[in-house]
């Protein structure tokens, strides 16, 4: 557990670092050669340096142990994280299509090649922290490093758009293309809107879980099928589980010989626990209700 968290923290660490270099590099390039895709990209990954400080944070306090007032544990601290970091891409999303929309009615600036240079420095290196990023968020299951990851995706989204419309525009200006003069604006719309379907995507995820929906029909199958090949268990009453931040609390009624004793309930109650943690790695608490079952029932 210590390793993952590790790997976790490193990984946020990284970003951090990255969206506080990429940030400075796009604002201040993007507004010495006044291009508008390279400014909104840059205020976005502003946007981005508080959104990997608050994973990081939310990191760091999901992995403290359970304690009197949060018996439960702190898991959802990553989902408070990932469902700020929607809100925050959100906003990011909008300020760039409006900023963008504004430049369109405005005459096109002429294009030069170190804002096309760093738009693709920043894709390059936008890219590879995303394939870091994911494949540590899904290896250690912890929603505040894959929101960080699709934070990084939708910056990669807007590097493509300001490269293909920097680009376009710098083409364009030497072949005498008029029209592709304004592909760094469209570029920046095309980027909010990609920006704000992954917004809506990571806020409802993070709702979800939140409001403690229900895990996937798969996952509550599979631990019916768990209890059901326990002999001692003669009836499955409910089933219910929720995602509490990087793992699983299960919530069990089961119907059991009504003549049993107390202490047989209880080591029914312990076996059906540690076979559906075994079942699934992601589950850390099974709560067991024994109701009594009568012959013919």
């Amino acid at each position: 557990m210590t390793s993952k968290a590790n790997a976790g923290l490193l990984s946020i660490w990284i970003s951090l670092v990255s969206n506080i270099a990429l940030t400075i590099l796009k604002i201040v390039v993007g507004l010495l050669f006044a291009s508008p895709v390279l400014v909104a990209d840059g205020i976005h990954n502003a946007g981005d340096i508080i959104a990997t400080v608050a994973a990081l944070t939310s990191s760091m306090v999901s992995k403290k142990p359970a304690d009197e007032e949060h018996p439960y544990g702190h898991g959802k601290a990553e989902v408070v994280a990932s469902a700020l970091v929607a809100i925050i891409l959100a906003i990011a999303a909008l300020w760039i299509g409006y900023h963008a929309i504004l430049t369109l009615r405005e005459p096109p600036e002429s294009e030069s090649l170190l804002p096309l240079a760093a738009a693709v420095v920043s894709l390059v290196w936008k890219q590879a922290l995303y394939v870091y990023t994911i494949r540590v968020g899904r290896a250690i299951k912890s929603k505040s490093v894959l929101a960080t990851a699709y934070d990084h995706l939708a910056d990669v989204y807007a590097s493509l758009a300001a490269v293909i419309g920097i680009g376009l525009a710098y083409i364009g200006e030497r072949l005498d293309w008029s029209w592709a003069a304004y592909g760094d604006p469209v570029a920046g719309i095309v980027v909010s809107l990609l920006v704000l379907k992954l917004a809506y995507e990571m806020g409802t995820d993070a709702i979800d879980i939140l409001m403690e929906r229900n895990v996937s029909p798969a996952k509550l199958a599979q631990y019916e099928k768990v209890i059901a090949g326990e002999p001692e268990i003669k009836r499955i009453d409910r089933v219910r589980a929720r995602e509490h931040g990087h793992y699983i609390i299960v919530d069990v009624r089961v119907g059991i010989p009504s003549h049993y004793t107390i202490q047989q309930g209880h080591d029914i109650g312990r076996a059906l626990k540690r076979c559906i943690m075994d079942s699934d790695p992601d589950v850390v608490e099974v709560l067991v209700h024994m109701n009594p079952w009568n012959e013919g029932e």
